[in-house]
């Protein structure tokens, strides 16, 4: 098995990435249910959560998720950066659909990648954007770095995005959201072994599969008591029975996403 981010540069997917994408799919472990887009999930609005950001290229196609977290900051996942420059990169708030035009679309000044991040596998999987304008929407809380309880195992944390219908498959348009319960740590190493990194990831997820994140997911928030507490990061397949999604645990980078708000 292998780790499979949850990215897709849905601008520049040519022969190349095509072809990864076909073999995702053919080494991923089965699915336990028809995915859809965040798998098994529902169609919802920004409206019902302001704080959910499209990153996009210049031309303003959608490739990732992030948090608004202040009118200047969004949290997002590290390997959703690698490669952009500031120039390259757009956050467009307030468009429930990936096609529209309406919301709010603003430039990024400056990209903060964690700096010991080299590959979403082995951690540090958190970026923080600045944004060349304020967003007038309102931010999401985030935990902090005392608030480790959060991932006990069961509770139901929140997922969103716009994100594939399978494995290296189309988008979907529309926003869309689901619950998914936290998984013990315990149980995500079965499932991943060393490439759990305990500290730096928690997985969520049932044990049957059928609903998760996906391609397109990657960046976007995983959201526990209402409050930002992970960010969707990898996972081997989407909604496969026993791989349970895998996210940046929030709490160990969150003293650095302050500076970084801060800042």
């Amino acid at each position: 098995m292998f780790g499979l981010t949850r990215a897709k540069k849905a601008a520049a997917v040519g022969a190349a990435a095509a072809a990864a994408a076909a073999t995702a799919l053919l080494t991923a472990p089965s699915a336990a249910a028809a995915p859809q887009p965040i798998v098994g999930g529902t169609t919802t609005t920004t409206s019902s959560y302001p704080f959910m950001m499209q990153i996009t290229d210049a031309s303003q196609n959608q490739f990732c998720g992030g948090t608004l977290v202040s009118p200047t900051k969004v949290v997002t996942a590290a390997h959703c950066m690698v490669g952009e420059t500031t120039g390259s990169v757009r956050v467009v708030g307030g468009r429930t659909y990936r096609n529209g035009t309406n919301g709010t679309v603003a430039g990024v000044s400056r990209i903060w990648i964690h700096p010991d991040y080299t590959s979403a596998t082995r951690g540090d999987d958190v970026a923080v954007l600045t944004l060349s304008s304020s967003m007038p929407y309102t931010p999401a809380g985030y935990v902090s770095s005392t608030d480790t309880s959060v991932y006990a195992a069961g509770t139901t944390a929140r997922i969103l995005g716009w994100g594939t219908t399978s494995s290296g498959g189309s988008s979907s348009n529309q926003l869309r959201t689901a619950t998914v319960p936290t998984v013990s740590d315990s149980s995500c190493r079965t499932s991943y072994g060393s490439r759990f990194v305990q500290s730096d990831m928690v997985c969520a997820g049932y044990t049957s599969g059928g609903v998760d994140t996906c391609q397109g997911d990657s960046g976007g928030p995983l959201l526990i008591g209402g409050r930002l507490a992970g960010i969707t990061s990898w996972g081997d397949g989407c909604a496969a029975a026993g791989y349970p999604g895998v996210y940046t645990r929030l709490t160990t980078f969150s003293a650095q996403v302050t500076a970084q708000v801060n800042g």
